[in-house]
């Protein structure tokens, strides 16, 4: 008889070998995989579950109450926003996630699409694939040596950025209120506030976490402020960006372009304008993947789980005042 059940709520992995090695490491566990959609289909899956992995699945407030044996959920990923944090801790649910994956692929990710755009490689491509032979198409380009890359959020993904960037002669400025100022100036980076960036900046990268405080953070005032040679990349979440303002700052030509793995409505949806602009380079929230990056990310989610269940805090705690309500030992 199983002593823990662990239910992946929805995934989109070709398979889950890694999660159940790790996992078969905790005697007693029954492992279940499921593609849950909704709340209620979370909690009739998941209904006697001690542990959950999520990917997209909504983990509400709900479904956290109607789980009594509920002691972990780890998400696939850096961010938790699936995931009803202050219901958790409240419930003295564990909430895991993997900070440290996939730091290269983001940053490379970033930086493949700020060169894309400064030097307009897509839309070259797509002329020359035309039978149109003009570099007059991709007037006008600037040299990248000497320009000022905007970085919003200074965490571990825009902090490389910021080294490659720099070793391609950018100047780094950034905005994020909880990076202190000596942090920065280690990494030769300026803190500047919000607009100020948005003014200052040819290129703006976005990595802020999507929380109620970022949720359309890049808007109608942040577009009017940007340089109209400026190029917007967003390898974050596409609410960070309020998509309406977005639009209207590329239609009205108060930007040059954007560059985006992630939009506000995954899969991007058939109408939407984004997919009609010549200067707007679009990718499938990929910037996380390769095949190291892949594996890490689904054996240090399933540690998470494995850990709890062991009786230690997770790794990866994100919801850390949850050890005022629920006391397990510290791993190391």
């Amino acid at each position: 008889m199983s002593t823990f059940k662990v239910v992946v709520t929805d995934y989109e992995f070709a398979t889950l070998a890694p999660e159940q090695e790790v996992l078969s490491q905790v005697e007693g566990v029954e492992f279940v995989a499921v593609q849950c959609r909704t709340e209620d289909e979370v909690i009739a899956a998941a209904k006697d579950a001690d542990g959950l992995i999520n990917q997209y699945a909504p983990i509400t407030r709900k479904v956290i109450e109607s789980l009594p044996n509920l002691k972990v959920v780890s998400r696939y990923g850096v961010g938790v926003n699936t995931i009803d944090i202050d219901a958790a801790t409240e419930h003295g649910v564990m909430v895991g996630n993997v900070t440290d994956y996939c730091m290269d692929e983001v940053s490379d990710h970033a930086f493949a699409l700020i060169m894309a755009c400064a030097r307009k490689v897509v839309l070259l491509n797509e002329a020359v694939k035309a039978g149109n032979w003009d570099f007059k198409v991709s007037v006008p380009i600037f040299r990248l040596r000497g320009r000022v890359l905007g970085l919003i959020g200074l965490g571990r993904i825009p902090q490389s950025l910021a080294q490659k960037a720099q070793a391609f002669g950018m100047k780094v400025v950034a905005y994020d209120p909880f990076v202190p100022a000596d942090v920065a100036a280690g990494l030769n980076v300026e803190l500047l506030e919000l607009n100020d960036l948005c003014a200052q900046a040819d290129f703006v990268s976005v990595h802020a976490p999507l929380i109620d405080a970022t949720k359309g953070m890049i808007g109608e005032e942040q577009f009017k402020a940007m340089k109209k040679e400026a190029f917007i990349v967003n390898t974050a979440r596409g609410p960070v960006i309020d998509e309406k303002a977005l639009i209207a700052a590329l239609q009205q030509g108060e930007i040059a372009g954007a560059g985006l793995d992630v939009v506000e409505e995954e899969p991007i949806q058939a109408d939407n304008p984004l997919l009609k602009m010549d200067n707007v380079i679009l990718n499938p929230h990929v910037a996380w993947y390769s095949e190291e990056a892949q594996l890490e990310l689904k054996r240090k989610t399933a540690q998470n789980v494995a850990d709890v269940l062991s009786g230690y805090y997770p790794t990866y705690l994100f919801n850390t005042k949850v050890k005022e309500k629920v006391e397990l030992k510290q791993k190391g």
